[in-house]
């Protein structure tokens, strides 16, 4: 979920591949009806002013119509990104309230402990208690002192029994002590439970409202790349009527010569786009020699890079490898973009926070020029504020990066983008 290259370009070049496609498919038609296998096309009568003038406007026209349909193209392709974006953002503040959640009932879980823990000492206080009473009762009142001074055999036996008698008034009076202290000890802890219960509830009605929220925003990108795949379809008609007229008054021969041409330009096109594959193969897997900074950050992009053409699980990844997506994706196993970065580094023995926003906010910055493999890149959709970051991905160096783009795709090594980015983090640093 993050920027591409220009979009008016890339529309740019889909307006023109479309065109390219109708093209050769109005000229093969116009060959196979007016030229026999093996007979040369005869040429074609020189058009009148009125001919030319038909065929200029008909180009006119052509052309107002592809320029229309890209720039719709382009607004529709610029809006899916937004919202891509803004499903990122909210898929994130998820996971930090699912964070913050986890904290929340871990707090609430200790503070029942210790009401438990209160709750037993107020018992053990109140027995006492009750023995004391109990005691008391069999000896005929709660101050039997006088009765055993009265009855000792002399004064050292007197004065025994006195200092005996001090010492368990003195218990007495500290068991009711720790009744009243254990009591309002329970009271207190429950008080906690009881807080920290509401505060882990309301943060996870806030977790699940922001899924909701991420969830929609998803399905909400999603109809909007239905709805550009029905604008390009409809696009490529107008093209291909278009491509007709226009073939029509130039003629068989020229045609002939228009689609000769274009087969051997997609040929060496075709020729370009198989040797860049070729290239990209084999440097998308730095080895070890080419990653420079820390063991830490070779051991993390190796790791990454083990995944590649792993499906894209929205919420997926674990500290040990993919695990079952959220939502849209639920029952799909894989990662997305932090949960890529996050089992990175772990492999390195290098905890970072789970969601791109915080991993953003606790690294060590990394200025662009200083940019090495392993270090962690961002982007945004206001460069400005570090809260509208919607994705991360891991540098590999060369201009080159490993990320888990988005939902329907696959972790890969791909070419850096700046579109887009806001910064970098060196988690090894």
């Amino acid at each position: 979920m993050d920027s591409r290259v220009s979009t008016q370009d890339r529309t740019a070049r889909a307006g023109a591949r479309l065109a390219r496609r109708a093209l050769g498919a109005a000229l093969a038609a116009t060959i196979s009806l007016g030229v026999a296998p093996g007979v040369a096309a005869a040429t074609p009568a020189a058009p009148s002013d009125a001919e030319i003038g038909a065929a200029q406007q008909s180009k006119d026209a052509a052309a107002r119509q592809v320029g229309a349909i890209t720039a719709r193209l382009a607004t529709a392709q610029t809006q899916l990104d937004a919202a891509r974006a803004e499903s990122a953002i909210a898929l994130d503040g998820f996971q930090a309230k699912e964070a913050q959640h986890q904290v929340a009932s871990a707090a609430a879980e200790a503070a029942a402990a210790e009401a438990r823990r209160a709750e037993a000492a107020l018992a053990d206080s109140r027995a006492q208690v009750a023995e004391f009473a109990r005691t008391s009762y069999v000896q005929g009142g709660t101050s039997p002192g006088l009765s055993a001074v009265l009855g000792a055999g002399g004064p050292a036996e007197m004065l025994e029994r006195v200092a005996l008698l001090d010492a368990a008034g003195r218990h007495e009076t500290d068991v009711l002590a720790q009744v009243t202290v254990a009591q309002e000890r329970a009271a207190a802890a429950d008080a906690a439970a009881r807080t920290a219960l509401t505060a882990a509830e309301v943060l996870r009605q806030e977790a699940v409202a922001e899924l909701a929220a991420a969830e929609q925003l998803e399905a909400g990108a999603r109809a909007q790349a239905a709805a550009l795949a029905t604008q390009q379809a409809a696009g490529q008609a107008q093209l291909e009527q278009a491509q007709q007229v226009l073939l029509g008054l130039e003629g068989a021969r020229a045609a002939a010569q228009q689609y000769a041409q274009q087969q051997a330009a997609e040929a060496a096109a075709a020729q370009r786009v198989q040797q860049e594959a070729r290239a990209a193969a084999s440097s998308s897997v730095p080895t070890a020699a080419g990653v420079r900074g820390t063991s830490a950050a070779h051991t993390a992009v190796s790791a990454g890079m083990r995944w590649i053409g792993t499906r894209y699980a929205w919420g997926g990844g674990s500290l040990r490898g993919p695990s079952l997506g959220w939502g849209i994706d639920d029952g799909v196993v894989g990662f997305d973009c932090s949960g890529l970065t996050r089992y990175a580094y772990a492999q390195a023995g290098i905890d970072v926070p789970r969601n791109s926003r915080a991993q953003y906010a606790s690294l060590p910055k990394v200025s662009r020029s200083a940019l090495q493999a392993g270090d962690l890149v961002f982007w945004a959709t206001d460069t400005a504020n570090p809260a509208t970051i919607h994705h991360v991905a891991v540098y590999l160096g060369g201009d080159r990066m490993l990320e888990a783009p988005q939902s329907g795709s696959t972790v890969r090594a791909t070419a850096m983008r700046w579109s887009g980015y806001i910064g970098a983090v060196r988690p090894s640093a």
